[in-house]
């Protein structure tokens, strides 16, 4: 070191610096890190340079130096203690490059080498980890650990690292508040030493990445409060430091808000998905920087697909928003009524028919889904919605700030976050969400992105589906699901049922049930009607025969090679499959015919397949909690139909 001026040892740092800059795709390509090991040489000429490491600090027993030793440990406080002297100077020269020897070794996939390299980094620091010209390098390489045991899925150390360094950077901010010395500054000349403001951003920046560690360790450990919350400050942070990739943020606020969209904070969701669309919106409008690369102007396919993914979170704002209200405003008229039977059989005997709970009676002028007291109480509380939504918004974490805050604000305007209580406002909703299915289909189409199209498409149906349940008029309701089945049906075409089995059930599963509910909806049409014609009956009966059909298709999916149905259903089927023959049992005895003998053959076919449920879960009764409701309505209908079909033989011998 003596024989080497110090000018000359910060310019091979530096130049290391530079080589470890350059992008892997810059490299030949069967040399894929040579820049990489061109810099860990120069930072191996450096570190021999610079000498051994202090004795007191190299011999430390390693044991020392993990998460939770010594006084560093979460809830233990470290002491102030700056480096001063020769010795501790040189003690904190060597760590800086025992972190960027680490960094190296980690980006060329050596792990247990980076381990290595950093810890000594730890090492050599801890006595002076908290003073002002060792923080951040401290808390740099505890996050770099932090990854490393992440991504050797060892959740709990990296969590102890991750949260040691949120722990020191509250401490620090605390104690001594001005901005740290950068390690890079170890080896810069004086005049070329960074400004404080500079400092204090890329401290800032340091502890930045620190949260959005953090956030995705606690979404490994299943700790999503607490992974969202550290995600919105993450986000947060970064709009106010100005260090984003625009395509990036846009992302990650979406994709925070389905955390908030299944919690029912849509107001919140809402925020996520409208600083996405503005920050989104940036994108090739910013100057590049370290944190914006120039490559974001270079992807348009990764443009188109952020996009699309982003449309796509909104979908499921819009749906899961109209789903809730309608959860909250429907009617339940009897069990099988709320799980989903949709039409109680007026011969079962869990509600009176003709009363004024069941739904034989109440079908003949709302099907009983809308209910208009739920309805009228839910109004009452909008306004104490509308009161609270200004206290409710200072307690939440708001995206930006001045003209950034505006903008964001000005796409949320346009979007309500409370539940739709009637056609009007649903259709609002539903409008919006099919305005984001249309943008999704752009990039997700059915060739090269098969599933992720059907998805959409599903979606697409389900937004209709829902906007039907606000729809007072019956003929409008029934074009809905006509709709749906027009979307629907292509696919089935489209998939080959070997490669997308699962899809092609849901599909098919989807497309029956549109059928039974446009069935339901043109009985309770004909009901108001004295004397039905026989167009309508002839309707009635293609719509039954179409549900028919699909629900048939989607029990033979469930065949073995040999065309045998299986003795047991596996669990993931079990209740759609029991949903099926429950429903197509009760699709053959509604079938409407003026044949004696041919009402016999329906009322029999209805008879076994009602017998297959009880059977089936007499033979296996883990069953039976899957398909509760289905199976009490089987079990009266296996009781009350033979005597139905034995006054049918009597009546046709009669006659």
């Amino acid at each position: 070191m003596a024989n080497v001026p110090w000018a000359e040892v910060c310019e091979k740092f530096q130049a290391a610096l530079t080589l470890s800059r350059v992008e892997l795709q810059k490299n030949p390509e069967k040399e894929p890190y040579k820049s990489k090991y061109s810099a860990r040489a120069l930072l191996e000429e450096v570190k021999a340079l610079l000498g051994p490491a202090p004795e007191d600090e190299d011999e430390r027993p390693e044991a020392e130096d993990g998460p939770g030793a010594g006084d560093h440990a979460l809830g233990l406080p470290a002491e102030v203690v700056e480096p001063e002297g020769p010795v501790a100077q040189r003690a904190v020269r060597l760590a800086v490059i025992e972190f960027h020897l680490g960094v190296n070794h980690i980006d060329t996939e050596e792990l247990s080498a980076g381990e290595e390299h950093l810890v000594k980094c730890l090492r050599l620091l801890r006595r002076y980890r908290l003073s002002h010209d060792c923080i951040s390098l401290y808390i740099q390489a505890q996050n770099n650990l932090g990854i490393l045991w992440s991504e050797r899925e060892e959740i709990e150390t990296a969590q102890a690292y991750l949260e040691s360094s949120e722990a020191l950077y509250t401490q620090y901010m605390k104690e001594v508040g001005c901005p740290p010395l950068d390690p890079t500054e170890r080896f810069l000349p004086e005049e070329e030493k960074l400004t404080e403001q500079e400092r204090s951003k890329r401290f800032e920046k340091v502890y930045t990445h620190n949260l959005y560690y953090l956030a995705q360790v606690y979404q490994h450990l299943e700790m999503f409060e607490k992974a969202a919350h550290y995600c919105h400050s993450t986000l947060k942070r970064q709009l106010e430091h100005n260090a984003y990739h625009p395509i990036e943020w846009a992302i990650n606020a979406a994709t925070l808000s389905q955390f908030y969209i299944n919690k029912l904070c849509f107001m919140e969701a809402r925020h996520c998905l409208s600083a996405a669309n503005v920050i989104f919106g940036q994108t090739g409008k910013i100057s590049a920087t370290e944190d914006t690369p120039e490559a974001e102007g270079e992807v348009p396919e990764l443009y188109h697909q952020r996009k699309g993914e982003i449309a796509r979170c909104w979908i499921k704002y819009c749906l899961t928003l109209m789903q809730n209200a309608q959860l909250s405003m429907q009617t339940e008229f009897c069990p099988g009524w709320s799980a989903g039977v949709q039409w109680c059989d007026r011969s079962c005997n869990l509600c009176v028919p003709g009363s004024k709970d069941s739904p034989a009676s109440a079908s003949q002028d709302n099907i009983g889904e809308l209910d208009l007291d739920k309805q009228s109480e839910l109004r009452a509380l909008r306004k104490k919605e509308l009161d609270e939504e200004e206290s409710i918004r200072k307690k939440a974490v708001q995206f930006g700030t001045g003209e950034l805050c505006d903008a964001i604000s000005a796409v949320e305007e346009k979007v309500s976050y409370l539940r739709p209580l009637d056609f009007e406002e649903a259709r609002e909703l539903f409008l919006l969400g099919q305005h984001y299915v249309f943008e999704a289909k752009e990039f997700f189409q059915i060739d090269g992105y098969v599933t992720d199209h059907i998805e959409v498409v599903q979606d697409h149906s389900a937004l209709f589906k829902v906007l039907a349940f606000f729809e007072t008029d019956m003929e409008r309701r029934c074009k809905m699901h006509k709709r749906r089945i027009a979307m629907l049906e292509p696919l089935t075409v489209d998939l080959n049922p070997q490669y997308y089995l699962l899809v092609n059930r849901q599909i098919q599963f989807e497309i029956a049930h549109a059928y039974y509910d446009m069935m339901d909806l043109k009985v309770a049409i004909a009901d108001r009607l004295r004397d039905p014609d026989s167009h309508i009956v002839k309707k009635i009966n293609n719509l039954n025969k179409s549900a028919l059909k699909y629900y048939q298709l989607f029990l033979d999916s469930l065949r073995d090679p040999n065309k045998v149905f299986p003795e047991h259903i596996g669990e993931d089927v079990l209740r759609p499959a029991m949903l099926a023959k429950f429903r197509v049992a009760r699709l053959y005895g509604k079938i409407i015919t003026a044949d004696p003998k041919k009402e016999l053959e329906n009322l029999a076919t209805s008879l076994e397949h009602y017998k297959f449920i009880v059977d089936y879960c007499e033979k296996h009764p883990e069953a039976a909690q899957e398909i509760e409701v289905e199976l009490e309505l089987s079990k009266e209908m296996v009781s009350l139909l033979p005597t139905k079909m034995e006054r049918f033989r009597t009546k046709m011998a009669l006659t």
